[in-house]
């Protein structure tokens, strides 16, 4: 049984008039006709009589009338259903660590609400390797860290490649050389598990340095305080000391030739459910344009 007869026969018995059914359908009469009799055959019951220039729905008429009428309003909230499923709707948690939550987030969640503010947001600042973890646990829909993962089942997308630095306060580094710096001062860094360790550890072989003492920090903003403190020397990104390294209230010691990535995580079975999908996507086409303001 054809949806087209069936449509064609709910105009014509809501209107009971071809004219008029012709018109809203965009078919011709005798296509109308055509179809009605299709329907017909197929249900073996005549379903409209016509008494001079009127037109009346028979008993079966009724009958099929009253349940195609069902039918379609089951299918148009079918339809509807299926396209919420295109359309980003309920909470989206992101988690991310801080540095990114101050220097790229507000621009982004800004840009999201704007095209999807049925979305309920929510940013969680946390360390990489606890984005990670809040990813499996589902405690978080999507993160942003520092590094890549090959953690199995998460989903790893690359956006940027930042330039890491080796800074130091200018007072710190009054009459002294990089090789004083290397062999003297403390070295600021990330905690274990920071996700970056093996990235460090790649640059500080580059540099063939091996620190005389190590403070180990749970944000890249306490490193850069406590350098600006004149407590020791760090490997930071560009991004986040570019501001004080303009002013002059941080030095740089030396330019890695090697790049961190950053990356968006998500658990691969669910990197397609629209809000996840938009997110990311988002996040991939404005996030240089926010790093560059």
């Amino acid at each position: 049984m054809e949806l087209r007869n069936l449509k064609t026969f709910q105009v014509v018995a809501e209107h009971l008039n071809l004219t008029k059914a012709a018109e809203q359908l965009g078919y011709s009469q005798p296509t109308i006709t055509l179809q009605i009799q299709a329907l017909e055959r197929e249900l073996g019951h005549p379903l409209l009589n016509r008494v001079g220039k009127r037109t009346f729905l028979t008993p079966a008429g009724k009958i099929v009338k009253q349940h195609t009428d069902q039918l379609f309003y089951v299918l148009q909230h079918m339809a509807e259903g299926l396209n919420h499923l295109d359309m980003p709707v309920g909470p989206l948690v992101v988690a991310a660590p801080e540095f990114y939550c101050i220097q790229y987030m507000p621009q982004i969640l800004k840009a999201y609400v704007e095209t999807h503010p049925q979305v309920n947001l929510q940013v969680i600042s946390c360390t990489s390797q606890e984005t990670l973890r809040k990813i499996q646990a589902h405690e978080a829909d999507i993160g942003i860290i520092a590094g890549t993962t090959s953690q199995p089942g998460i989903h790893s997308s690359v956006v940027d490649l930042e330039q890491f630095t080796l800074i130091a306060s200018p007072d710190l580094m009054k009459d002294k050389t990089l090789a004083d710096a290397l062999v003297t001062f403390p070295f600021l860094s990330y905690q274990e598990g920071c996700n970056l360790d093996e990235f460090i550890t790649q640059c500080l072989v580059e540099l063939n340095y091996s620190p005389p003492s190590v403070i180990k920090c749970s944000s890249e903003e306490t490193i850069k305080r406590s350098v600006l403190n004149q407590t020791g020397i760090a490997l930071l990104s560009k991004v986040l000391v570019e501001k004080e390294l303009r002013s002059g209230e941080l030095f740089e010691l030396y330019r890695f030739s090697k790049k961190a990535e950053t990356s968006l995580v998500c658990l691969g079975r669910r990197r397609e459910e629209p809000a996840i999908q938009t997110f990311m996507e988002l996040v991939k086409d404005i996030w240089l344009s926010v790093r560059e303001e």
